[in-house]
């Protein structure tokens, strides 16, 4: 990639227009039980998204009527996270493409099935997440307030 071309601004208030998979993503994760999976499921129907970025460095506040997660991440350096299902993990996000950053997590104790995440920003504006846990893909899909 040409360092001299700025990467995508994800900047901006987010809400979400479609979700797919969500709930059997929850359940690739072991980790979440029927009951908190359907309070999660309905929480997380209607999240808002906040994002700030600066240069490579971005911070995504996601909320919930159940519960707010604040992460902050530089690409390219590794940080550390917890996973959908609340396991620490260590996550590394790089550019994929300009406009897509791609992030695997390393869980940095116990098993489970590998998780890794997505954003990309589209040419029309959408914010594209993808969550993967094993084989089970989630894609939840967000437009700007």
């Amino acid at each position: 990639m040409d360092m001299e071309k700025k990467s995508t601004d994800f900047s901006g208030k987010w809400k979400m227009k479609s979700s797919e998979n969500f709930e059997d993503l929850l359940k690739a994760l072991a980790g979440v039980n029927v009951f908190l999976r359907k309070i999660a499921v309905r929480a997380a129907s209607s999240p808002a998204v906040e994002i700030t970025q600066e240069d490579e460095s971005l911070s995504i506040k996601t909320s919930t009527s159940v519960r707010t997660t604040h992460v902050s991440f530089t690409v390219g350096q590794s940080f550390n996270e917890t996973t959908v299902d609340g396991r620490p993990c260590t996550s590394c996000p790089k550019w994929e493409t300009d406009s897509k950053i791609s992030c695997e997590q390393t869980v940095q104790k116990g098993d489970g099935p590998r998780t890794a995440w997505t954003r990309e920003l589209t040419n029309d504006g959408v914010l594209i997440l993808t969550m993967t846990a094993g084989d089970v893909v989630c894609t939840r899909v967000y437009e700007r307030e």
